[in-house]
């Protein structure tokens, strides 16, 4: 099977060091498993490299590919990795592995010795995606029984965030950042002033313990949430009375500081971290998607940990931010050449509401004002290069190319 260009630079970035790959990883039932399945280890499919099953969405995947050409679809669907990984780990010593996977063969117009064969394991084969479903029906089963057996344990031992009420063995831990604390008053300041009253829904660690992710198969609950059950309710007459709008909650771009309004937003960025966005929007004359492109760009370097003035990188988002906020590196963007990229088009974060909230310019006039509606511009500030790189151009070619033949 050939593989088409996009489906090739998809591949080259999973090899790159910053691939971002998030499989589920699901703790073992306590009993009736074997040894091997129980061990934190996860072995390579094709040799006796292990890695730690908290280590697996960046060292295992990646090894897998780069050593051995095997590409995994969907693996932060399946339910149970271990178990998947020590599967197929024995079926490929029974059969050639080309009687499981699709070939596909990357670099096809180059020369022969310069061509990749990657194959690639899916649940289109029968075999794959019946093991998936009984993972899936296997790690459901151990959550309800885990479920069932916590609410009837008389043993627990623990103190509750909210109240005075303690119990022995107690844990000084935010439920939605996870940060450890001296004291309990100063816990209780930190989840009441952050508004940490919660679980972090976005934290995957949580996800095993989510029922509604093992109902659907090849499904998420993010997935399951974001389907459109309007036509449910075709037959149902439309009641507006208890409608309440939602307000905005945009986030910081170097911190998880939350506000309902821009200015507050704003205002934060430029107290907190000395990031003046208003006046970077005015001294560099950004217009609309030139905003979009920096905010995408400040986004997915701070998801990196990279300082996007030096380039240093750290080890966590703390680190980075107390360097670039004493070493002034946040005033400083780089050559607008580098996030001015047609990339940077695409949300680092598919939920980031702050780009919704961009606008051209500061204040409206009266005219513009009485406007129910914004319009804005398409991006035209560099026709000559939005000519060249289009799509037209291409189909044009190629079609002329084909009539010369002719």
């Amino acid at each position: 099977m050939l593989l088409c260009r996009p489906c090739q630079a998809q591949i080259i970035s999973m090899m790159n060091t910053e691939c971002i790959l998030e499989p589920l990883s699901l703790p073992e039932s306590p009993g009736g498993v074997a040894a091997v399945e129980s061990s934190p280890y996860v072995p390579c499919i094709f040799c006796k490299e292990c890695y730690l099953l908290a280590e697996q969405n960046q060292l295992l995947l990646k090894h897998m590919i780069i050593e051995h050409k095997l590409v995994i679809a969907d693996v932060k669907l399946v339910a149970d990795f271990q178990r998947y990984i020590l599967y197929w780990k024995k079926r490929f010593t029974e059969q050639p592995i080309t009687d499981f996977c699709s070939v596909i063969r990357t670099n096809s117009e180059a020369p022969l010795e310069e061509q990749d064969n990657y194959f690639l394991l899916c649940d289109v084969l029968p075999e794959d995606r019946l093991l998936r479903e009984q993972l899936q029906q296997k790690r459901l089963r151990e959550i309800l029984e885990q479920q069932q057996q916590e609410r009837y344990d008389t043993s627990f031992h623990g103190m509750c965030m909210f109240c005075d009420q303690e119990f022995t063995g107690n844990s000084l831990q935010c439920l939605y950042c996870e940060k450890v604390f001296r004291d309990k008053n100063t816990l209780k300041d930190h989840m009441r002033k952050k508004q940490h009253r919660r679980i972090n829904a976005k934290n995957k660690e949580y996800d095993r313990f989510y029922i509604i992710n093992y109902l659907e198969f090849g499904k998420s609950w993010e997935e399951v949430q974001s389907e459109d059950d309007r036509e449910l309710l075709d037959n149902l007459e439309e009641d507006w009375s208890d409608w309440e709008e939602h307000p905005m909650c945009a986030v910081c771009l170097f911190c998880e500081q939350q506000a309902d309004t821009t200015e507050k937003l704003y205002f934060h960025m430029q107290n907190s971290h000395g990031f003046d966005f208003l006046k970077i929007k005015s001294e560099h004359g950004l217009n609309f998607y030139q905003q979009v492109k920096l905010v995408n760009f400040i986004r997915r370097e701070i998801h990196h940990c990279r300082c996007y003035k030096c380039q240093e990188k750290f080890q966590s988002k703390t680190e980075l931010i107390s360097h670039m906020e004493e070493t002034k590196h946040v005033t400083f963007l780089p050559a607008r050449s580098t996030w001015d990229q047609p990339q940077y088009y695409f949300p680092t974060y598919e939920n980031d509401t702050l780009l919704c909230t961009l606008s051209d310019s500061e204040d409206l006039t009266a005219e513009d004002s009485s406007e129910d509606v914004p319009v804005v511009s398409e991006d035209t500030s560099n026709l000559k290069a939005l000519k060249q790189s289009s799509v037209l151009n291409q189909l044009l070619y190629e079609e002329n190319k084909s009539q010369d033949k002719f």
